[in-house]
């Protein structure tokens, strides 16, 4: 195949459908599939797969990119499943103990993962200037009275982001005690804030198995088709990034779904701005499309009902998708938040099931023709009731989207489109892009690598050394990430002055991206 472009193959893996879609050189279509997801990861991404190349167009031998999105990293916080034990270690003390860690946790979820937690000396200001000294010993003797081995570490500092000295000292450590151990760092995670920082650094340590598991379903299946591509999984800023940097920052990759959806729409539509609908069989996900990317939310986010900072996309999520359950309580509509999920063609009424969907009430309301309409006699009432409610749901959770009183354009993808009526207020609805079913494939394949570096500068003589010093990390990590160096550029810049602090500085957050890199 020499001279020949090489392919672009996206998955992306949510509750309800697998979707994939192979992509040319040019990020045109090729071929789309769209199957019911499957308990295991490997035979629904291999279902998918076979699904794509079905018409022998072009064979697996062709891809030389493959990316996955996945909502693995999600479900495994939400279920409490499959997630790894983690000691936690705070470098702030004395300063850092006003608020101990996994402070406002689920007790369920801290149960289920922590086997304890300190606060040792240490920490840095915001311009570098140590703190405390740190105090490697007070670590030995912490991990040496642990009940059990963890799984993994999270190691959090004070200010860490800017200067993470401290933290690498105590991975020096822990290495030396435990051995090989997984390490989570917060410098590489979150943003400044010291608690939502160290909320997701113990996320991100309790999803290496989670992570490891999904990456071994996707090779797996992969593999099955005779494939060997280069792997790259979807984060959370609608960028990619390395299958090693997945697999050591797996939280980065919980927003993934959403954010593939709105790249995807992006370049469907060819649009740079407007509000994206991502429709699917258990919720609907609706985001701003700001200069092509996804807009990123400015307050933490909760997770599982753990507040975080790491980069996530601004979303509202309503529970309307094909799959959610219709109910009459006491007289009363309920709709749902539960869905039947993948399990709609066994369950839904139209396809001779006994659960009333909102699959139903679009079929009833002429939105959808599938199935067998006649199999509806009887819920007239109810799914008229609910396909209202459903608009009624959706307009609401749009307006909540919108950052203008003016008319913005409406992109709707996702495979349940036909949820969505023709008029919504405050919005135009754009005609639906071809290919609107897997826009969160074509996102997941079509986007750029991408990192970013933020740090807190004080406005004094040194500033643009440290400024210029901040565009290189981002630069730097970005390649890290996997792109090509040549094609890395800044991409976004955020200052927010912190006129409090003394000498007055600014933070900084700078957001690099690049074309994927040779094989």
């Amino acid at each position: 195949m020499s001279g020949t472009p090489l392919l672009r193959l996206g998955i992306d893996v949510g509750g309800t459908n697998t979707d994939a879609v192979l992509l040319d050189a040019d990020g045109s279509v090729l071929a789309s599939a769209k199957v019911a997801t499957s308990k295991n990861i490997s035979s629904g991404v291999s279902a998918a797969v076979a699904a794509v190349f079905a018409d022998g167009a072009h064979q697996p031998a062709e891809v030389g990119y493959a990316m996955l999105g996945t909502t693995h990293a999600t479900n495994a916080i939400l279920q409490r499943q499959n997630l790894d034990t983690v000691a936690v270690v705070r470098i702030g003390s004395p300063a850092g103990h006003g608020i101990p860690p996994l402070f406002g946790w689920p007790d369920d979820l801290r149960a289920a993962v922590s086997v304890g937690e300190t606060i040792v000396p240490g920490g840095f200001e915001f311009d570098g200037r140590e703190i405390v000294a740190f105090e490697p010993d007070a670590v030995r003797s912490f991990l040496a009275a642990l009940p059990d081995r963890p799984d993994g570490l999270a190691i959090v500092g004070i200010f860490a982001p800017t200067k993470a000295d401290h933290e690498l000292a105590a991975a020096d450590v822990a290495r030396e005690l435990l051995g090989d151990i997984d390490i989570s760092l917060s410098s590489e995670i979150g943003g400044i804030g010291l608690i939502e920082r160290e909320n997701a650094t113990v996320l991100n340590a309790t999803l290496k198995a989670a992570a490891r598991e999904a990456l071994l379903g996707f090779e797996k299946a992969l593999r099955g088709h005779g494939m060997n591509p280069k792997l790259l999984f979807a984060q959370n800023d609608g960028t990619l990034m390395s299958i090693d940097q997945a697999l050591r920052t797996p939280v980065l990759t919980i927003g993934s779904g959403p954010s593939n959806s709105i790249r995807g729409a992006a370049q469907l539509a060819g649009a740079t701005s407007g509000i994206v609908a991502d429709v699917g069989g258990t919720t609907t996900d609706i985001g701003v499309l700001v200069n092509g990317l996804p807009r990123e939310s400015y307050v933490g986010r909760m997770i599982g009902g753990v507040r975080t900072n790491f980069r996530m996309p601004d979303i509202v999520t309503v529970a309307i998708g094909g799959g959610t359950i219709i109910r009459s309580v006491d007289g009363h509509l309920r709709l749902g938040p539960d869905s039947v999920g993948w399990r709609l063609r066994e369950k839904a009424l139209v396809f001779g099931g006994d659960t009333p969907t909102l699959t139903d009430a679009a079929v009833h309301a002429g939105r959808l023709s599938l199935g067998d309409a006649s199999r509806l006699a009887g819920y007239e009432s109810l799914l008229e009731e609910a396909i209202a409610e459903s608009d009624r749901m959706l307009a609401f959770a749009v307006d909540q989207a919108k950052i203008s009183r003016e008319n913005a354009p409406l992109i709707v993808v996702g495979g349940g489109r036909a949820l969505v009526p023709t008029e919504l207020p405050g919005v135009d609805i754009l005609p639906s892009p071809l290919h609107f079913d897997v826009a969160n494939a074509i996102g997941a394949a079509s986007a750029a690598i991408g990192a970013e570096a933020e740090s807190v500068i004080p406005l004094d003589g040194q500033r643009s050394e440290r400024v210029a010093e901040l565009h290189r990390e981002a630069l730097d990590r970005a390649v890290a990430a996997g792109a090509h160096p040549g094609s890395v550029e800044i991409v976004s810049i955020e200052e927010t002055p912190l006129a409090y602090l003394s000498p007055p500085a600014v933070r900084y957050r700078i957001r690099a991206a690049g074309s994927i890199g040779s094989l």
